[in-house]
């Protein structure tokens, strides 16, 4: 039978086709199944990132208790439970894991003020302020800084400083920490960016406000690190999207807001002005500096260096004369404890890493950088900057966690199906601050002015600063330097100062000055 043209042309197709496959298995095996194996990988990809994720029902756990706080015995309730994030279609997108502790009866809620809790990171849980200081129980870990925690069992306590006789608490995880994670259509650029997290937590704290009936309840927000950068940036956030939500103050522990000031890096002029009286502070913690003074006259005193010679010295660079710069050299030595000689190899500029392993090298010690009273020893003693990672982290967080997990299960009755995640989803984070398509030049971030405005619109609202001496990521100097800028009503502002570091409450007598001065700030008329 003739074949018409086409069926000629499919045989000749196919068995060109069948040479070229045993071409390519006989001398590119490897390179078939590659191809196959990258092809499969790929479908199954874009399966992934288009696969709807379950949305499964909301948990609760809801617990009553009894405590002395401020010396009044206070009966609470403790929910702890997931609520339902949502887009603007009203499609559930993440579950936020909140704890909140409120007083029973409430009363008059017009005069029972809530206070919303949070850690920084970004990414990030509450646990720390939670199981630290402004929880009903928290870990107790070597108020001196001198002491590894160890391993379990750990030491659990009472909190009789917790601020439960004065306000309602209730502790958020921002998404990817804590029990909070994506559902549904949610995805991670939904959450992990400086706006994106801002609008998370607008919405988290609205819908919990209106749940709670508590739209007449003064409001709070305490913030620790990039908490603080978050509440600055959410008290604006807070005024808008049609259901303004005025504040009544913020209480900001360990600033972060202008990071021009709290990253120590190479040619970052600021940071090199900001740091310098944290790292005084620190030096004469170790007995390297101002000894025979106060702690308070040597960091005043490192201030006026500060302002008067060392910005004029920075900004004047190469052409300092030799004696300007010799001059100069002299004063750092004698405030950071750290060789003359070094100083001046260093161009006046001493990265933090750096001071973490030059102040105690004699002792082949580095000190921490959440805190600069805790010291690691290391084996490389002639690293740049500490290996281990941060002394002052690892040496406490292992009770942190314990505590936590122990404390959820033990005394609030939490059982759910996956781990806390203390920190998560901080990583690729976005940090532009407008939309895509407009013009934007990175630069460091700074949501000072954003506090600025919205402490000029709302005229009720006041803000408590917690700072530590030894705090060497967000240093004191850098607090003072931010608030003096940014249009930030200085009258409304309070600043607090305690001889620990970017967790004071670590220290026991800083823990309980910390408590003192928020119920002044909370009780304020």
């Amino acid at each position: 039978m003739k074949k018409t043209p086409v069926q000629i042309l499919s045989l000749i197709l196919n068995v060109l086709y069948e040479q070229l496959i045993n071409q390519i298995m006989k001398y590119r095996p490897l390179l078939f199944t590659s191809l196959l194996f990258c092809f499969l990988s790929h479908a199954q990809g874009t399966k992934s990132e288009t696969e709807i994720k379950p949305i499964p029902e909301a948990k609760s756990f809801v617990t009553t208790h009894q405590g002395i706080f401020g010396g009044k015995t206070i009966k609470y309730k403790a929910t702890a439970k997931e609520t339902f994030l949502v887009n603007k279609e009203g499609d559930s997108i993440a579950t936020i894991w909140s704890v909140a502790y409120t007083k029973t009866p409430v009363g008059d809620v017009t005069k029972r003020p809530v206070t919303f809790v949070f850690n920084g990171g970004p990414g990030s849980a509450s646990m720390w302020l939670h199981m630290g200081f402004f929880g009903p129980k928290i870990i107790k870990v070597d108020s001196d800084a001198k002491l590894d925690d160890g391993a379990a069992p750990y030491n659990l306590t009472d909190n009789e400083h917790a601020l439960l006789d004065l306000t309602d608490l209730v502790f958020i995880d921002p998404v990817g920490t804590g029990y909070s994670r994506l559902v549904g259509k949610g995805k991670g650029e939904d959450f992990y960016g400086l706006k994106e997290d801002v609008n998370s937590f607008a919405q988290f704290i609205r819908t919990w406000v209106t749940e709670n009936e508590r739209w007449f309840s003064p409001k709070y927000l305490a913030g620790e690190s990039y908490g603080t950068t978050r509440a600055a940036a959410l008290g604006k956030a807070l005024e808008g999207s049609g259901q303004n939500m005025a504040l009544n103050g913020m209480i900001l522990i360990s600033q972060a807001l202008d990071y021009a000031g709290s990253t120590s890096v190479a040619n970052n002029v600021t940071s090199f002005i900001t740091y310098l009286p944290s790292m005084a502070a620190t030096a004469w913690y170790h007995k390297k500096a101002g000894q025979g003074k106060t702690l308070e006259t040597f960091t005043q005193e490192c201030r006026e260096f500060t302002y008067n010679t060392y910005i004029p010295a920075l900004y004047k660079g190469a052409l300092l004369t030799t004696e300007e710069k010799d001059a100069v050299a002299e004063k750092l030595a004698y405030f950071t404890g750290l060789d003359k000689t070094y100083i001046l190899r260093s161009n006046l500029r001493i990265l933090m890493r750096r001071f973490q392993k030059q102040l105690l090298a004699d002792k082949g010690l580095a000190i921490g950088r959440l805190d600069g009273r805790f010291m690691g020893d290391e084996a490389d003693k002639v690293s740049e900057g500490p290996h281990l990672g941060d002394p002052a982290s690892y040496q406490i967080s292992a009770a942190y966690t314990a505590s936590l997990n122990h404390y959820f299960a033990s005394v609030l009755k939490i059982k759910m199906d996956r781990p806390y995640i203390t920190s998560g989803g901080g990583s690729n984070w976005r940090w532009r601050t407008v939309p895509d398509g407009q013009y934007w030049e990175p630069m460091p971030v700074n949501t000072a002015p954003a506090l600025g405005e919205t402490m000029r619109r709302n005229t009720a609202m006041k803000v408590m600063v917690a700072c530590g001496y030894y705090d060497l990521i967000t240093p004191f100097f850098d607090a003072e330097y931010t608030f003096a800028r940014n249009g930030i009503v200085k009258d409304r502002v309070e600043m607090h100062y305690y001889e620990a570091g970017h967790m004071m409450y670590t220290h026991q007598p800083d823990l309980i000055m910390l408590s003192k001065d928020i119920r002044e700030f909370l009780t304020a008329e």
